[in-house]
């Protein structure tokens, strides 16, 4: 009898410390993180896709890989996005506004509650429609929004770049698809046409769409990849321990 709870506590040490090692290798808290060297003070130039139709971008994407400059492990997962134009500009082509709404889930969150924000371009020039400039007057500086490539109807790619005195640029991209899944060679299609802006691959993650239905809807909206805002950012990454202390 000994020796069977011997065995015992021995097989529960070795789940117990195989649950741990997955518990510090997959959460993006504690994991270690790797040195970046795509950190640098202005943003590319540019060159948005040419013949863009802007009408046909609108609707709903799924983001299914994303990078982003001040984040250096994988921390989302049904991220989604709709564009769509703004109302009250629809009829004044000098003041087109675009706006895209956005909801995401953190994805070691155990309520998977539901995060939601927009942001708001404007097209400065309509001889490059590609190009879109945020209206938000939170925003410091330079704030652009290109898009680098779509076919319309399948997958999409954009990047972000805003200049901030003093801080590195903050950079992103988001890989879309109208479809929760995109194939391998379309994916690497669109990676390949990042790095000559600087940006290591390494850094983009895949973002899981399994599962995003029904999804616990959030008190408070938080648009969380245009906050470059350690302080908002840090209360974030802790809402969910304080949720359970509360309970």
């Amino acid at each position: 009898m000994n020796s069977l709870w011997h065995w015992a506590a021995m097989l529960l040490f070795i789940l117990l410390l195989q649950l741990s090692n997955a518990w510090m290798k997959y959460n993006s808290y504690t994991a270690t993180s790797k040195k970046r060297t795509d950190l640098r003070r202005k943003c590319p130039n540019v060159r948005a896709i040419r013949n863009f139709d802007v009408e046909l971008m609108m609707g709903n994407w799924h983001v299914v890989e994303y990078y982003a400059s001040t984040e250096e492990l994988p921390e989302y997962a049904c991220m989604r996005s709709n564009f769509a134009f703004s109302s009250e500009d629809q009829h004044h082509a000098y003041r087109l506004q675009i706006t895209m709404n956005f909801s995401y889930i953190f994805a070691e969150d155990p309520l998977r509650e539901k995060l939601q924000g927009n942001i708001t371009w404007l097209i400065p020039d309509f001889g490059t429609p590609g190009h879109w400039m945020h209206t938000e007057d939170i925003y410091e500086g330079i704030y652009n929004t290109y898009v680098l490539d779509t076919d319309y109807h399948n997958w999409g790619l954009i990047m972000h770049c805003a200049e901030k005195k003093k801080h590195p640029r903050y950079l992103s991209a988001l890989l879309l698809s109208r479809e929760a899944t995109l194939g391998v060679n379309v994916v690497t299609f669109l990676k390949e046409k990042l790095p000559r802006y600087d940006i290591d691959l390494s850094f983009m993650f895949p973002i899981n769409q399994t599962s995003c239905e029904h999804l616990m809807e959030s008190s408070k909206d938080d648009p969380l990849a245009y906050i470059v805002n350690e302080q908002q950012h840090t209360q974030d990454t802790f809402k969910v321990i304080n949720k359970l202390e509360d309970n």
